[in-house]
């Protein structure tokens, strides 16, 4: 039996195994490689590591893992959890089953964009989600925002700190008086009319062609999509989500299920920080280690 599962291999999972496997702790973290920054050429604001690419960190925390004989990882999809009386099953989708006394859920979040034609040929070079992340490098350019207005509102006024000339696409949205009295004080452009086309050479913004004919130029922007969870393991288990769409969990992701846990944005959505996720996963992967050292359960002697 392991003696704990960690779901997903994003930040969260990745820096949980390595803690873990450090206690002595007979880890296995299993991951489908399929991440939501897999389309992202950089991540940034992680202290050492700013401007990695997504797939080197990965690459690098599973070459640390070959340090540590405690940790196994496995390329799968994990289909079915099972509470039993010492822990739970595991089941994936290539057809492995195990047991462990804990399971992390780490799988992250997805992305429901605005639904703008060929979003995505651009999604990842010039359009980002993230100022904190990617508005040092479009500072000063014009800007394009996308998203739902009372989202794309908040982003606006983030986003002056990076550039003063931002035009909001609504996208047909119509604005409410309030909305209108908003967008006012910020003294920033506002487009309703649907979006056509982006216009741009590959994956660079140049134009946004709207549905009336208009057509602006821009040199990138952000979109803010909504976000939801990956994966329903946790809410088949029973645990439902908060406010921001994360499972009910307390600071360090105990659930109400004993022995079950969330990290990362399986815990808590917003912020969504390649760094803060890294930290969950370590706080998580204590609080982990604590109840087996409470249930009697020692490291491994290797």
């Amino acid at each position: 039996m392991k003696d704990c599962t960690i779901v997903g291999g994003g930040p969260a999972g990745l820096n949980a195994a390595l803690v873990l496997g450090r206690a002595r702790r007979s880890v296995i973290l299993v991951d489908s490689n399929n991440a939501r920054n897999k389309v992202t050429f950089a991540s940034h604001g992680f202290l050492t590591r700013d401007g990695v690419k997504p797939a080197e960190l990965r690459e690098l925390a599973h070459q640390e893992f070959t340090r540590y004989p405690t940790i196994e990882t496995m390329e799968d999809k994990v289909v079915e959890i099972a509470k039993i009386d010492e822990g739970f099953t595991i089941k994936t989708q290539r057809g492995q089953q195990w047991k462990t006394r804990k399971v992390i859920l780490a799988t992250g979040v997805y992305e429901k964009f605005p639904n703008i034609p060929n979003l995505s040929d651009f999604y990842g070079n010039s359009i980002f989600n993230c100022p904190y992340c990617d508005g040092w490098e479009l500072r000063d350019k014009p800007l394009a925002l996308f998203g739902i207005v009372d989202y794309t509102l908040h982003m606006s006024k983030v986003l002056l700190n990076w550039s003063k000339d931002i035009v909001i696409f609504t996208n047909g949205q119509k604005l409410t008086k309030s909305q209108v009295k908003q967008i006012e004080k910020t003294k920033l452009r506002v487009e309703t009319s649907p979006v056509h086309l982006l216009i741009g050479k590959r994956g660079m913004l140049e134009k946004v062609e709207l549905v009336n004919g208009t057509v602006i130029e821009r040199a990138g922007g952000f979109a803010t999509p909504e976000l939801f969870q990956t994966t329903k393991l946790g809410t088949l288990l029973g645990i439902k989500l908060n406010d921001t769409g994360g499972h009910h969990s307390d600071e360090v992701g105990h659930t109400k299920i004993t022995g079950f846990f969330v990290a990362g944005e399986a815990s808590t959505v917003y912020p969504s920080q390649l760094i803060i996720a890294a930290a969950s996963g370590v706080k998580t992967a204590m609080a982990v280690n604590v109840e087996l050292t409470h249930d009697g359960i020692l490291g491994s002697e290797d």
